[in-house]
């Protein structure tokens, strides 16, 4: 290989016999094409073992000669950084479980889009509508919520409607 050493503590014959033991495929196909470039076959062959192009088998050997066989292995991706922090989320957590205030924040109950013009205006973070139902699920909250009561609702008619209401109810 042309440029790029491979690390001298394994032989060939090393490299096969670690690509027989993996448990991983993709780390066998990986020993096999660096079997390759140890048995002296040029990139592209070795990467045509390898099933990959020559430049994917360059970058592999770079992480062989740092890492050695586990570096071989695929590393699972952290995923996208948080766009909230945990204290702005504790926050939001603490907003979403006392409910919203009527007259502060206009609504009787959060809805998705409330919630996200709420991110918006107290933490400069937009958030996508239909995000905002996952970011709740992570915080805990489920989809089901109570039905909202009116601010002008009177217990006591509720309580007469109810008790009047089985006067009309016929036994069958």
């Amino acid at each position: 290989m042309v440029g790029i050493e491979l690390r001298g503590d394994y032989s060939a014959s090393d490299l096969r016999v670690l690509a027989r033991k993996s448990r991983n495929a993709k780390q066998a196909r990986r020993l096999m094409a660096l079997a390759g470039v140890a048995d002296g076959l040029s990139r592209a062959d070795a990467a045509a073992v390898g099933l990959m192009d020559r430049q994917t088998l360059r970058d592999w050997v770079h992480r062989f000669n740092e890492h050695g066989p586990e570096g071989l292995i695929d590393r699972k991706s952290s995923g996208p950084k948080p766009k909230l922090t945990a204290k702005q989320l504790a926050t939001l957590k603490k907003v979403v479980t006392a409910g919203p205030d009527q007259v502060i924040d206009g609504v009787v109950r959060w809805r998705c889009a409330d919630l996200a013009a709420l991110i918006k205006a107290r933490f400069d973070v937009e958030y996508h509508v239909n995000s905002i139902g996952k970011l709740l699920h992570s915080l805990g909250f489920s989809h089901v919520s109570a039905r909202p009561q009116h601010p002008k609702q009177d217990p006591e008619t509720i309580e007469d409607f109810k008790k009047n209401s089985r006067n009309y109810v016929r036994k069958a």
